[in-house]
């Protein structure tokens, strides 16, 4: 089973990196903190300081179109943030 599905490399978190050593991931919904730090520390080879994670739940969404009222849903998540010790994630490599 995958705990980490995807990075998160947005704005605020290039601010957070650069300032904090700090890294989000989405990750599986029944992985616990123990199971990220490890599974981090595997996949990239660095030493992790610290989680932290956020349970994200769908939110509904509606517009308005010609043909009437469209309803749908946004999925719901997980978030890791891992802070590490020292080093870095480059999540650009092609190795």
């Amino acid at each position: 089973m995958n705990i980490i599905l995807k990075p998160i490399v947005t704005e605020k978190m290039s601010d957070q990196t650069e300032a904090f050593n700090r890294y989000a991931f989405v990750v599986s919904k029944s992985a616990n903190k123990i199971d990220i730090k490890k599974s981090v520390e595997d996949l990239y080879e660095v030493k992790v300081k610290s989680v932290r994670t956020m349970n994200y739940y769908g939110k509904t969404k509606s517009r308005s179109t010609k043909a009437g009222l469209i309803r749908g849903k946004k999925n719901s998540f997980k978030k890791a943030i891992i802070e590490l010790v020292e080093g870095s994630i480059d999540f650009y490599s092609n190795e």
